[in-house]
């Protein structure tokens, strides 16, 4: 059976997820869609060239949406990078575009026939979320954000460099939002066999900082090199291989929660059908509070993009 991932959007995240899928053979064909012709015609060569030097075959396809009628997973990585240059270090300052882009793309893909899975990692990647899954019509399980997948990584990687350990060592998650409103939820968060909270006390870790610097972890890249790729096309690609692979994996990704009416990261088990259980975490009361506030905020900026949705379906 063919393996086929498509890639729409090909800037800085979307050229890094193309070319993790094809380094790593994750893929037999490969479908990249960019508006910018002579930049996603330059990206497919290049890939073919790097193909020579590599163990996997895949096929390179540009531009045709038709292909993607069979593919299993769809990536969308649409965005306008040059907006998230702004004082506030604001996510959803990339709305006013992709909410316009993304319907666009999200019809499209319906009109293929498309009837797989989408990963979505276009800012605000939760409303994004929200929108392709409105427009395409998908079930909610077969719609999934990257969502904080990233900023839990970010958060194990700074607990594990204050620990000198392994970031895959550290257990836990960040929810909510993937923006400003997220949170680190420190009771999922367990390191060297003990809940974070007791480690933190004997070996003097500042919590309060530690979630800091997994918020603005992007910003720190983004403010370095004006753009951010590695960490996000990663976690792009893992949940793509995750759905594709049937892997019954638990991952804090954006998921459609009902209790809250929105997409928000919440960890779920994802698997060949997407979305396949979702978890219910023993929160504290500040933490549930937290998470309130982010699921407002997201229903408040998915409400203003309603224009941009109801224009394409």
């Amino acid at each position: 059976m063919t393996r086929k991932i498509g890639i729409i959007g090909m800037g800085n995240v979307g050229a890094a997820a193309a070319h993790y899928v094809v380094a790593m053979g994750f893929a037999d064909d490969l479908v990249l869609i960019d508006t910018r012709t002579d930049k996603v015609e330059a990206d497919a060569l290049d890939l073919r060239d790097a193909i020579a030097n590599l163990p996997y075959h895949t096929n390179i396809f540009t531009n045709d949406y038709s292909k993607l009628s069979d593919a299993d997973v769809i990536i969308s990585a649409i965005g306008n990078i040059k907006l998230q240059d702004n004082p506030t270090d604001d996510r959803f300052a990339e709305l006013p575009f992709t909410r316009v882009q993304v319907p666009r793309a999200a019809k499209q893909i319906k009109e293929s026939g498309f009837n797989g899975k989408i990963v979505v990692i276009t800012n605000p990647v939760d409303v994004i979320t929200s929108i392709y899954q409105e427009v395409t019509g998908l079930p909610k399980n077969h719609v999934i954000g990257t969502g904080t997948l990233l900023n839990s990584a970010r958060m194990r990687r700074s607990v594990a460099e204050q620990l000198n350990i392994d970031s895959r060592s550290v257990v836990g998650y960040n929810l909510g939002e993937h923006g400003n409103s997220q949170f680190t939820a420190w009771s999922t968060v367990r390191v060297l066999g003990h809940p974070i909270t007791e480690i933190a006390e004997k070996r003097g870790l500042d919590l309060n900082e530690l979630d800091h610097l997994a918020r603005i972890g992007g910003h720190t890249v983004f403010h370095g090199k004006k753009y951010t790729n590695y960490g996000v096309a990663t976690s792009a690609v893992r949940l793509a291989y995750t759905i594709m692979s049937d892997a019954q994996t638990e991952l804090p990704v954006s998921n459609y929660r009902e209790e809250y009416g929105t997409y928000l990261s919440y960890p779920a088990i994802v698997g060949r059908d997407g979305v396949q259980e979702q978890l219910q975490l023993d929160l504290t009361e500040e933490e549930l509070k937290k998470l309130q506030t982010s699921a407002d905020f997201i229903k408040t900026k998915f409400a203003e993009s309603r224009d941009d949705i109801d224009s394409n379906k």
